[in-house]
């Protein structure tokens, strides 16, 4: 297996160089040409039967092509006309307005070799195992008691891999596995019905979680929320699990993403330098760690992304650059640049909240009454003002314990004043892009009875 990805890396190395060969021959002063091959294959089954077989394989390109300050980008298939797509962006960048800030990196940023971060594992699963392993996960979940029903259990292997070549001389790339376990399930019965879920997701298939444990797990988390009560209206301070803290490291990494910077978008764009979350909050960025969920040995424009402090000791130090968003703040960009198709946004890479000192025991132990989130829901964050009101469900927590189940409230804070006030806890698990302990916050308002 790995022979043939590094057949197929020839094959679609060969096809963006003759991309960029032709756009410069149709009039380009410059250009860049991606390829994104992918596959996959999964196996969903429910109550013991096989519900559902999906494989799917796909070669795409795109160019992006640039003439004077004018740029166009096109994407295609891998089959298509090198010379015919390239006459097609070169014509239509001849008419887009002008941007000073688009352009290819600096020559002098790109990386000079490419680094084998381990993402690539050859381990074939054949759709007889996915099967197994799915059913396995469903006998664990129901196998606990109070389980009543399955809602969705899966397994799958795939890959994804980048061809990157630019008119500047570089060429590179990488792939990257992916497999997957993951168990939905019902707890009671009628209008008392409760559904929780657990996963596991990793490059390399022996570092998968035990089908079994998952679906035990999800099993039990779905008890745990049977006969929830609402809590009463008022301020609370709030404890978030680490799936929910993930969504507020996001948050972060959206405030600072230089993008939204350049667009006024961010209600950090003026804080560089300063004070944005507790003197106990590090936030760190590593496109380069071996065998990093989000770990990429260059970015979308071919630049080699170093570790970044990104917030130290709750001083902002750094925003997510592309190099157009970097040129549009008149910075340099650092690595951080992100392919979606034919362009190229500043996004994380593996982003962590650095935990803390205190156990997360600890931490709800310290409480005489609180709020213990494990699920939010809803659209309400605003990330121009920082104000945040999510739906959320979870555990009241009295006298330094879970006491019971909570649903059906809100809860609401302004992000600075969320960020200001956040202790974390040291219970990190770096197997996700974006990374988070245990985080406490006080002074939220909770809206319930």
């Amino acid at each position: 297996m790995k022979d043939e990805a590094a057949r197929d890396a020839q094959k679609l190395t060969d096809r963006v160089a003759a991309l960029v060969e032709a756009a410069r021959k149709a009039g380009a002063d410059a250009a860049d040409a991606v390829a994104v091959r992918g596959r996959s294959a999964s196996v969903s089954v429910r109550l013991g039967k096989v519900e559902g077989t999906e494989a799917a394989e796909s070669e795409d390109v795109s160019l992006r092509v640039f003439v004077g300050q004018r740029v166009a980008s096109i994407s295609a298939t891998a089959a298509s006309d090198p010379t015919a797509l390239a006459e097609r962006a070169v014509s239509m960048a001849k008419v887009s307005p002008e941007d000073p800030f688009q352009g290819l990196a600096d020559p002098a940023l790109l990386a000079k070799s490419v680094r084998d971060l381990d993402l690539y594992d050859a381990t074939v699963v054949s759709a007889e195992q996915l099967k197994a392993d799915a059913l396995a996960m469903e006998e664990a979940a129901l196998a606990v008691p109070g389980v009543t029903n399955s809602s969705g259990i899966g397994a799958s292997a795939g890959l994804g891999g980048m061809v990157l070549a630019t008119s500047h001389g570089f060429v590179g790339h990488y792939v990257g596995t992916r497999f997957s376990r993951s168990a939905s399930v019902v707890a009671g019965e009628g209008t008392g019905m409760e559904r929780d879920y657990d996963f596991s997701s990793r490059q390399h298939f022996a570092d998968l979680d035990a089908p079994e444990a998952i679906g035990r797990s999800a099993g039990e988390r779905a008890v745990r929320r049977l006969n929830a009560r609402k809590a009463n209206t008022g301020q609370v301070t709030v404890v978030f699990d680490p799936r929910v803290a993930r969504g507020i490291a996001s948050h972060l990494a959206g405030a600072i993403n230089g993008a939204a910077v350049a667009r006024k978008t961010s209600f950090l764009r003026d804080m560089m330098g300063k004070q944005v979350a507790a003197a106990k909050i590090t936030v760190i960025d590593e496109p380069l760690r071996v065998r990093g969920p989000a770990s990429r040995p260059f970015d979308g424009e071919g630049v080699e992304g170093q570790k970044l402090v990104m917030v130290e000791n709750g001083i902002l130090n750094h925003w997510f650059l592309s190099s157009s968003a970097a040129k549009e703040l008149g910075l340099q960009t650092n690595g951080r640049g992100s392919r979606s198709g034919s362009s190229v946004s500043p996004s994380s890479t593996n982003l962590s909240i650095e935990p803390g000192e205190a156990s997360p025991e600890a931490l709800i132990r310290s409480l005489k009454s609180g709020f213990y989130v494990t699920e939010v829901f809803g659209q309400g964050v605003n990330m121009v003002t920082g104000e945040y009101s999510r739906g959320a469900s979870g555990f009241w927590i009295e006298n330094g314990e879970l006491a019971y189940p909570v649903s059906e409230v809100t809860i609401a804070s302004n992000l600075k004043d969320m960020f200001l006030n956040m202790v974390p806890a040291n219970d990190i698990d770096r197997n996700f892009g974006t990374a988070a302990p245990t985080l406490m916050i006080e002074g939220m308002t909770l809206a319930g009875s």
